[in-house]
């Protein structure tokens, strides 16, 4: 079975997903503390575990990294492997603000092969295999065609703001706020923004969807570093990332580069 031959039962598990979370949106359920400033719910676990009993069935030879479950290093020997966030903007999510995502990747050899990020509250749908192009609600889709960097609009991490990383740039481009990071990456992939990037290291399952899906759009994702990002490592972080049009990639990594230094550690 081919990646684009998975696509269509991909998507409908990760509206199943979706469903589960929709469950609990804005009411009554249990949040826990893993880390300061880093909460897990009721609903992140239930997406979690239907990921998992559904996903893992449709390659079964292929490893498992998802923020939910814990690590197996088994998944290192694997060719293939899932990498999943089952509820992504969990912050967003507990504040009842429609802005975080169900993100599923397949990755093949280190690259994402097939992706899916969903919004159980708007119903988007963006979904790509590689090498066959992106869709946003089933409709072929790509990045903008935005080519000024003063007119360029950058969603921005709601805690990033807030913790004054973007003011360096809040003159330069339109900076807007959006939650999930997957969420981001799929709108910049389908043009509704222009670019989106984080000075902070992200997981591997945060961005691994999204990284496809702007690739597939026409768009350039790269680490802090201008390296392009490889998936389903030892240590499954990334030095942070810039996501643009392509049009805007040298433009973004200009702004950012004086700022390196400063980018967090952590």
């Amino acid at each position: 079975m081919t990646e684009q031959d998975l696509l269509p039962e991909v998507v409908a598990i990760t509206r199943e997903a979706g469903d589960v979370i929709k469950g609990f949106y804005r009411g009554a359920f249990e949040v826990q503390e893993k880390s300061p400033d880093n909460p897990v719910t009721e609903a992140d676990v239930a997406a979690d575990t239907l990921l998992r009993e559904r996903l893992r069935p449709l390659v079964p030879h292929a490893g498992w990294l998802s923020e939910e479950t814990a690590d197996n290093p088994a998944r290192l020997a694997c060719e293939w492997v899932w990498v999943v966030d089952p509820l992504d903007g969990t912050k967003e999510f507990v504040l009842g603000l429609p802005e975080f995502s169900v993100a599923v990747a397949l990755v093949r050899a280190g690259e994402p092969v097939l992706a899916v990020v969903y919004n159980p509250i708007t119903e988007d749908v963006y979904a790509a295999v590689r090498g066959r192009g992106l869709s946003h609600n089933g409709l072929p889709a790509r990045v903008s065609s935005q080519t000024n960097l003063a007119d360029c609009v950058v969603e921005a991490s709601r805690s990033e703001r807030q913790r004054g990383e973007f003011a360096p740039f809040e003159q330069a481009v339109r900076v807007q706020t959006m939650g999930s990071i997957a969420l981001k990456l799929a709108r910049t992939a389908a043009g509704q923004t222009d670019a989106t990037w984080s000075r902070g290291p992200k997981h591997e399952w945060d961005i691994c969807a999204g990284v496809l899906l702007v690739e597939e759009g026409g768009g350039v994702v790269v680490d802090l570093d201008e390296r392009p990002l490889r998936f389903n490592q030892s240590f499954p972080k990334v030095n942070g990332l810039m996501a643009t049009n392509g049009e805007l990639s040298a433009a973004v990594a200009g702004l950012l580069a004086p700022h390196r230094a400063t980018a967090r550690a952590n």
